[in-house]
């Protein structure tokens, strides 16, 4: 969520305190009418999808399947795919349905799946929902079809300006977000990764877009992948959506202006997906389409926050102190497993001190390290940006090798330039990757929000080739279009040297109007830093 509007409460606490009051009056949360548990579809062989993924599913060795989608158009590709193969279930958990292109055409799919008879169950975090009620309302008149909201904004839901006044009112409670994405297509195929359905995770946006990552599984992790969706479904802080906003007009009507909101000249068809990937491989519609879905065998294991993180804490008490292991924690405990190197990238990288009490233990025992993240001119949230650089020094004294994506050197590029052409390109993909074995992808950022406030997944995977085909998307061994960071010698000042061959070395924060600068170093004095 925007961290400078959630750092910006007590001033907008004093500003709206009034209004805020009046709106959340009568804004408790309604019952649910949710009674009975509702489990996924498990996966079948009377299914297109089943049939091609039966071979993991049997594996003797108990291994899953995994395709690593980097590339934008094959991303949206897998999930056009999957919802257009599906027949049985497409069960659907994410942060953010975008008012766009993109937001649109998934809906439309979705609607076409339900048609056909697939049952469609979408859960989405309500903090991005405000103008999408009419579409989802439509959504959810069709038949087969179930929406329902994580931890909902009860009144104000119309306009953004009404929803922060009620974030302010009720901030312990909706500042916590379920951050989690994820896709599952007949119980058989899942999707996890950094991507929301929208413009800007796709390179569909005008303005600014998003380098992340995706992954396609197969297999036993699937059926982990699904038993934690049905964990958020039936979870006492998810709503259905009808419990929360109340359509005024009929079904049909509902479902006439959702095919207005959705139809063709409102979400085009993205263009014709490449014939190939980066690693030679077809786009997954095609490859369904010829019966040959070749993945990556893998050892894979999913692992979620629970639904109810940072909720369970009585009044005063330190959540962290009431809940089971975290994402972040198991993640912290899979680093003491390196016995060589650890490459993080992360959009946004909050160390704190404990985690640079990691870091140098870490480095004592020989591990290498390596950071990649935002630089200051091309993050979307600059005060993560601000804390970040709090822990600069410390961590190149230490022998930590720091990297900053910026837009600027990736227009430079010959290979990203056609890629990204006019719009900023900033870093959105999660990934660790251990001793060039094992990887954890997923939706956990490195900062203290997705540590302890939002929930987060993610899956592990261990795989030579997967691996591999990581280090390669990511060029961790022939680094471009970033900056490196160093220590100017002999000081404790900072320099950023460019990586595309003519080492260009700057003293100051590149390509960052000098006045943000000031702005947010001042600001940044009254963030407390477990809210970012």
């Amino acid at each position: 969520m925007p961290r400078f509007l959630s750092a910006s409460v007590p001033i907008l606490r004093c500003f709206a305190f009034a209004l805020a009051c009046l709106l959340t009056a009568c804004a408790s949360v309604p019952p649910r009418t949710v009674t009975a548990y509702a489990p996924g579809l498990p996966p079948s062989p009377a299914t297109e999808l089943g049939r091609l993924t039966a071979g993991f599913r049997t594996d003797p060795d108990g291994m899953s399947g995994a395709r690593v989608l980097p590339q934008a158009a094959f991303a949206l590709d897998a999930r056009l795919a999957l919802i257009h193969h599906a027949r049985s279930s497409l069960d659907l958990q994410y942060y953010l349905l975008g008012n766009d292109k993109t937001g649109k055409l998934i809906s439309r799919e979705l609607r076409d799946a339900a048609t056909r008879g697939v049952r469609v169950r979408l859960l989405l975090d309500d903090f991005y929902t405000a103008h999408l009620d009419p579409m989802l309302l439509g959504l959810a008149a069709h038949p087969n079809v179930e929406i329902r909201l994580f931890n909902p904004f009860v009144t104000g839901r119309e306009h953004t300006a009404t929803r922060w006044m009620n974030f302010a009112a009720d901030f312990r409670r909706l500042n916590h977000r379920m951050h989690n994405k994820l896709f599952i297509a007949d119980g058989a195929l899942a999707v996890v990764g950094g991507r929301n359905l929208a413009d800007e995770y796709f390179l569909r946006a005008s303005g600014a877009n998003f380098i992340d990552l995706d992954v396609m599984l197969a297999g036993p992790v699937v059926a982990e992948l699904q038993t934690i969706f049905d964990n958020y479904w039936n979870s006492e802080v998810v709503y259905p959506l009808h419990d929360i906003v109340q359509g005024a007009k009929p079904p049909a009507a509902l479902r006439a202006r959702f095919d207005t909101i959705t139809s063709a000249a409102e979400a085009p068809l993205p263009p014709a997906t490449p014939e190939a990937d980066m690693f030679g491989d077809p786009p997954v519609s095609l490859a369904i389409a010829q019966g040959k879905l070749e993945l990556s065998p893998t050892l894979a294991t999913a692992i979620a926050d629970s639904p109810n993180k940072a909720l369970v804490a009585t009044d005063g008490d330190d959540p962290r102190q009431h809940r089971p292991p975290t994402v972040a924690e198991r993640m912290r405990a899979m680093f003491e497993e390196a016995r060589s190197e650890i490459n993080i990238i992360s959009p946004y990288f909050i160390p704190g001190e404990a985690g640079m009490e990691r870091i140098a233990r870490l480095r004592a025992r020989g591990i290498r390290i390596t950071v990649a993240t935002n630089s200051l001119a091309d993050t979307d949230e600059p005060l993560v940006n601000i804390n970040y650089n709090r822990f600069r020094v410390e961590m190149l004294k230490l022998g930590v090798s720091l990297y900053e994506v910026s837009s600027e050197q990736m227009k430079r590029s010959l290979n990203l330039r056609k890629v990204f052409r006019e719009s900023r390109g900033a870093l959105h993909a999660k990934l660790a990757l251990v001793d060039r074995e094992w990887a954890l992808v997923g939706s956990l950022n490195f900062d203290p929000r997705s540590a302890y406030l939002n929930t987060e997944l993610g899956v592990r995977l261990d795989s030579y080739d997967v691996a591999h085909r990581l280090l390669e998307a990511f060029q961790i061994d022939n680094v471009e279009s970033v900056y490196e960071v160093r220590l100017r010698p002999g000081t404790d000042s900072i320099q950023w040297v460019t990586t595309d061959g003519e080492n260009i070395v700057l003293d100051q924060e590149p390509d960052a109007n000098a006045l943000v600068q000031l702005k947010l170093l001042l600001f940044s004095w009254f963030v407390p830093t477990d809210l970012l």
